[in-house]
């Protein structure tokens, strides 16, 4: 366990679960809803090629893959507290591309300034410094992926998609994502070099 552990170290696992009850379920809640945006997400993506928006599909799989980057880190935290994830349905509703765009960014703003600050908030009254970390760093992504969900919106509103980037890049290790490398020297939320980015 990354750090945060050292107050509860002499604890039995029994009673460190039940000390860190609220952490885990906040963990199982973002796996969940992160595995679902990644669903989701793929389906946008699917839904745009559909509806002539080449540039829209490529930015969400893009943005799939980073909250499944998202997911997998919280499962790691999760692991390694003790927890399980439960057996869950992910439930998609697929619209019209710019629906998709409004619910995605609706999503993604709940998230970085509601769920996560709450969700860190806990964690650090636990002493769970693990996941205080992943969910800061999927709090940050969400804040990038909610400005391009918007900045697609308003090219759709504008008849400028063909102007939107046709390449965007994931972080593998924060998910963070990139429409351009230009000037790029590493990721500002995880320091990992564009080299290991993944291309989409």
């Amino acid at each position: 366990m990354r750090g945060g552990g050292s107050k509860i170290s002499k604890i039995n696992a029994a009673q460190r679960t039940t000390i860190m009850q609220k952490t885990i379920q906040n963990l199982i809640d973002a796996i969940i809803g992160e595995s679902t945006a990644s669903a989701s997400y793929a389906a946008y993506a699917a839904q745009a090629v559909r509806e002539g928006f080449p540039q829209i599909q490529k930015m969400f799989e893009a943005t799939s893959k980073a909250e499944s980057i998202h997911a997998a880190n919280h499962a790691r935290v999760l692991k390694q507290l003790g927890g399980t994830i439960p057996t869950f349905e992910i439930k998609i509703d697929v619209k019209t591309t710019v629906e998709n765009l409004v619910m995605a960014k609706a999503g993604e703003v709940h998230e970085f300034s509601e769920m996560y600050p709450e969700f860190i908030e806990a964690a650090k009254a636990e002493g769970q410094k693990a996941a205080v970390h992943t969910f800061e760093m999927a709090m940050e992504v969400e804040k990038i992926h909610a400005q391009l969900y918007q900045n697609a919106t308003d090219a759709i509103a504008a008849g400028t998609t063909a102007n939107l980037p046709k390449e965007y890049w994931v972080c593998p290790v924060c998910g963070d994502t990139f429409g351009s490398l230009e000037g790029l020297q590493a990721c500002p939320i995880c320091r990992v070099k564009p080299e290991k980015f993944l291309k989409f």
